[in-house]
């Protein structure tokens, strides 16, 4: 796929992902050109066994029940997509408050050691000035001079006191630089906190409007599954085939349409990176698994258990995990955060995962399905897409 791979190395600049996503933004929600517009609306059983018996009629009627599909598919995709994104902020926001937890914990603690410091600097200034006063008084040294037996004795006393003085104004300006290191250290410390602070309520706020993202989507995606089921049905019905069968039809159908505006982008976007003179490197991210299931070992296990289905032997295994190793690692909920690629096969934009099924942000097994789909209607076999992956710098496919 024209995008960037998920665990390497590249991104397009801003221009370019702006072109992407122009191009292919009619495909980012199903578009719904007639039919239905609400659930009330929905073809009936009576609608299909009545169009049966008339060719035309029955073509009709088909169109109105795909219509109905794109349609029910459509909201709960939206509303997955901003699931997706309210949680990449959330883990963008816990990532941030964890970093200055971090440093106001580091500088507090630096600013106690300096104060620790500036303290041991005054005592000891202040034993020096004790022992100062004690061998140097005025009234001390007039009675030595005038009653000394021994000059020599007198000579080394008034060395040692220099001696003294020198070593008490060093402390002296110790101690003065330790107490105003503490004070700045002490101040930075307390401004840490305080956007620690303003983060940790941030983070909250986010973590919030996230798992109410997530509510809003799971409720869509419950509600686009129970139709789905029904309108693949119907059209089984009227195919003379099985709901199975058409789930799969309608999916590859889909994604064609979706690898064909991606092969009409790529042209451009690779145009628009040329003239922008390369691409900045890549971040990753692994938004809140609430909800997603991480299993990378279930997601290659159900992946080899479907190739027969697209008509792939299992020699076509190795090439695909291989392909979406580099991609995602099959983590379900990889995330790209430069492009916005998701999942184990790194869709772009995100929500083209919806052609497959309404648990598209949370579902292993619905991103295998969409991936296989796309390998299927672009490159023919999973090695034809990792022979494409390899042969290209950047490397997708």
């Amino acid at each position: 796929m024209p995008r960037n791979s998920a665990l390497v190395r590249r991104s397009r600049g801003r221009h370019v992902l702006l072109a992407v996503t122009v191009l292919v933004s009619a495909l980012v929600v199903p578009v719904v050109t007639a039919g239905p517009a609400s659930a009330t609306e929905y073809p009936t059983w009576e609608d299909v066994q009545r169009a049966k018996g008339d060719e035309q009629a029955k073509q009709a009627e088909v169109a109105e029940v795909q219509a109905a599909l794109r349609a029910v598919q459509a909201e709960a995709a939206a509303k997955s997509q901003v699931a997706l994104e309210r949680s990449a902020d959330a883990t963008q926001a816990e990532a941030d408050l964890a970093e200055a937890t971090r440093t106001a914990t580091s500088l507090q603690a630096h600013a106690d050691d300096a104060s620790a410091t500036a303290q041991r600097a005054q005592t000891r200034a202040g034993r020096l000035a004790a022992d100062l006063y004690r061998d140097g008084s005025t009234d001390q040294m007039t009675t030595r001079i005038a009653t000394a037996g021994d000059p020599d004795a007198l000579l080394y006393q008034l060395g040692a006191l220099d001696q003294l003085s020198t070593t008490w104004a060093g402390v002296m300006d110790d101690a003065s630089v330790a107490a105003k290191t503490a004070s700045s250290l002490h101040d930075q410390a307390a401004r840490a906190e305080d956007e620690r602070a303003a983060l940790a309520a941030e983070a909250e706020e986010k973590a919030r409007t996230a798992e109410a993202a997530q509510r809003r989507a799971d409720a869509a995606v419950a509600s686009t599954e129970s139709h789905s089921d029904e309108l693949y049905a119907q059209l089984a019905e009227l195919r003379d085939s099985t709901a199975e069968t058409q789930r799969r039809y309608e999916v590859g159908q889909a994604v064609a349409a979706q690898a064909a505006a991606q092969a009409a982008a790529a042209q451009a976007a690779a145009e628009a990176e040329a003239h922008a003179g390369g691409s900045a490197a890549a971040g990753n991210a692994y938004p809140s698994t609430d909800g997603v299931v991480v299993d990378p070992a279930a997601a290659q296990a159900y992946a080899r258990s479907v190739l027969g289905s697209y008509g792939w032997g299992d020699d076509q295994f190795g090439c695909l995990v291989s392909l979406w190793t580099q991609e995602s690692g099959w983590r379900a909920n990889a995330l790209n955060s430069s492009s916005g690629a998701y999942g184990i096969p790194q869709a772009l934009p995100a929500s083209k995962l919806a052609a497959a099924g309404a648990d598209w942000r949370t579902n292993a097994e619905t991103q295998v399905n969409w991936g296989l789909a796309y390998i299927k209607g672009r490159y023919g076999s999973p090695c034809g897409a990792w022979g494409h992956e390899m042969g290209v710098d950047p490397h997708w496919y």
